[in-house]
């Protein structure tokens, strides 16, 4: 995990945090993002004030901070980190849409500055405008592929949106940045879990009668250790849509365990009517069948 990422804490980072982490990272950096378009440092007489500022904003000295990066803006340092450090201290004093056009001004100034697209993508996940975060921290995600903490925002800002095959796409990425970190694959499966309740949704919304639609609650029930609520809604399932293949091979598995060969042997043969070439369906006849 890189410092940005282990600073923050991949279960807590939010727009607070992640404005002062980047605030003390890359705030008073003044190298190039990019060879084409270098950075202006600050003239001389100004770098003690925005230190200053940076100092003040990191203690949480917010009205200190705004002076000091306002004073460097109006005696000639126009340039984009100062207008980011800006940006974060009205967005940590609550004031995000005066944070919003700090931010928008530090990337027209450098395009390719990763800060104020990861932090304006933040607040604006934080104003609930979850379809414009998503498309500055994607902006941001571009810029630097590579760094967990750009990646963990932008999976938030899809969670947020119910896009549950791209967070899904980002934690995969993550865990082959960094495959030893268990949290992201403890992420990757809460998206799996998200997906799979959000496809359950729909199908019960586009057809609640539907034998998918009560083959998944049957699913669930037995899931739940719950197989003789599992057996009618399983038969449910089979009126509703009879061709649909492993509704009868799970009830001939229920019999099975249950010590009900002749119920479990009748499910299996409708079984392999529906799907002759079934492997599971073929190995569950042959223990039927064994003497």
């Amino acid at each position: 995990m890189n410092r940005l990422s282990r600073q923050v804490g991949l279960k807590t980072f939010g727009v607070a945090a992640l404005t002062l982490l980047l605030a003390g990272s890359a705030a008073g950096s003044q190298q190039s993002t990019s060879a084409a378009t270098p950075r202006a440092g600050l003239p001389r007489q100004l770098q003690e004030v925005f230190s200053q500022g940076v100092e003040a904003l990191q203690a949480g000295q917010f009205d200190a901070a705004e002076e000091a990066f306002l004073r460097v803006l109006k005696q000639g340092g126009r340039v984009a980190f100062v207008y980011n450090n800006l940006g974060i201290v009205y967005e940590q004093r609550g004031e995000r849409e005066r944070a919003l056009a700090q931010f928008r001004e530090a990337i027209r100034l450098e395009p390719d500055y990763v800060a104020p697209h990861v932090l304006m993508g933040s607040t604006l996940l934080a104003m609930g405008r979850f379809p414009e975060a998503a498309r500055e921290l994607e902006t941001a995600v571009k810029l630097q592929p590579k760094d967990p903490l750009v990646r963990l925002q932008l999976a938030k800002a899809y969670r947020r949106e119910e896009e549950f095959p791209q967070v899904i796409e980002q934690f995969q990425v993550l865990q082959q940045l960094e495959p030893q970190e268990p949290e992201y694959i403890y992420q990757a499966g809460k998206a799996y879990l998200n997906l799979s309740a959000w496809c359950y949704q729909q199908i019960v919304r586009l057809q609640p009668t539907s034998g998918r639609a009560y083959q998944a609650l049957a699913e669930n029930f037995l899931a739940e250790g719950r197989p003789e609520i599992a057996i009618p809604v399983f038969q449910r399932t089979a009126q509703a849509d009879p061709t649909l293949p492993e509704v009868h091979l799970a009830l001939a598995e229920i019999y099975f365990e249950q010590g009900k060969k002749a119920e479990a042997r009748k499910e299996i043969e409708q079984e392999l009517a529906i799907v002759p070439e079934s492997a599971a369906a073929a190995a569950l006849k042959k223990k039927l069948d064994a003497p």
